[in-house]
């Protein structure tokens, strides 16, 4: 088709009059588990993101939102969606242009755009994005009814092969002190990213405060290891030991989601490579998220782990329902200036 319709598709700032709009177009987003319907006015009025409608004939055929982020040297696309019978026609190219527009001028200091993706990523898109990293994706559902159920095999699971070990989460002050020592990052955070669901951070001071605010629930552990090579041992008997860097969890509190029958979605991104750690996470996260749970709702679980946990996890969560959501979740980043050329 000719490229010549796009001169009559328009970029404009989205507004709260515009929401039932955006609605019709994200029909079966994220597998029934799409937050933006119940975000999308807090968005509007938060003051570090920006959100964009793509309009055909006065129509919403397309949808972005924008959040400049790391202390305003990056900023990260969310939610991009395009109505189905507009795909495959250049509304991204023109709203990732429409971005660069954007934020050249008004944030002069962002240099870097990302984005998070369930696709796989392939090597034409690679010419424009740099891939950052890639996590594997398991996920659960839990209707009303069967929680108590899950909360009590995984913690039978948990506590019969490795004992009682009750994790405590870390106060705000306990988060900005854990990533004041930058040896924290690179040995838990793959590029030194912070991926709360779906939204690639660094560990800047502003981003922790970010997270901090939205009620984000934080688990860290340390955890010793047998070994004979490692960078600082301790002798205990005949054995070295080492203390590890530790496993980190972050926990989004649950959120209402279309799926229907009150169900929530329940983020749970895991960064660490332990088994034992990533399951004793799991467990503590799990708690605390059914606790904050509306009396008779139910929830998708959500985890997102390191590639070499995904046969552990998927073993672990053995008697619980699968829930067809993403596999993978991929982190691309893009210079500015190439965004802008594109």
């Amino acid at each position: 088709m000719s490229e010549d319709f796009l001169l009559d598709v328009q970029i404009v700032p989205a507004t709260s009059h515009d929401y039932d709009e955006v609605m019709s177009i994200s029909g079966g987003i994220d597998c029934g588990l799409d937050y933006l319907p119940v975000s999308y006015h807090k968005w509007l009025a938060d003051p570090q993101r920006r959100m964009f409608l793509a309009k055909f004939k006065k129509q919403v055929v397309g949808f972005v939102s924008l959040l400049v982020v790391d202390g305003g040297e990056a900023a990260v696309a969310q939610k991009l969606r395009v109505a189905l019978w507009m795909r495959g026609r250049g509304i991204v190219r023109l709203i990732q242009k429409h971005l660069s527009d954007t934020l050249c001028p008004r944030y002069r200091e962002v240099t870097k755009v990302r984005l998070a993706t369930s696709e796989h990523v392939p090597p034409t898109k690679l010419s424009k994005y740099q891939l950052i990293h890639s996590k594997v994706v398991v996920s659960v559902i839990l209707p009303h009814d069967q929680l108590d159920h899950a909360v009590k095999l995984l913690k039978h699971r948990v506590q019969s092969a490795y004992g009682k070990q009750p994790l405590d989460a870390l106060t705000p002050e306990e988060v900005l002190s854990l990533f004041e020592n930058s040896r924290t990052a690179e040995r838990l955070l793959p590029k030194g990213l912070l991926i709360q669901g779906w939204l690639p951070l660094s560990t800047h001071k502003s981003n922790l405060e970010l997270l901090i605010q939205r009620g984000i629930v934080w688990f860290h552990s340390e955890h010793c290891e047998k070994t004979s090579d490692c960078e600082s041992t301790t002798k205990s008997g005949d054995t070295s030991v080492t203390i590890s860097s530790g496993f980190l969890s972050l926990g989004t509190p649950p959120i209402s989601v279309p799926l229907g029958d009150g169900m929530h979605r329940f983020d749970i991104d895991l960064f660490g490579t332990d088994p034992v750690s990533a399951k004793k996470h799991i467990l503590h996260q799990l708690i605390k998220g059914v606790q904050l749970l509306p009396l008779g709702a139910g929830v998708v679980c959500i985890f997102y782990a390191e590639t070499s946990l995904h046969d552990e996890l998927t073993n672990f969560c053995q008697g619980l329902t699968k829930f067809h959501f993403y596999k993978e979740q991929n982190v691309l980043e893009q210079d500015i200036k190439v965004l802008a050329r594109h």
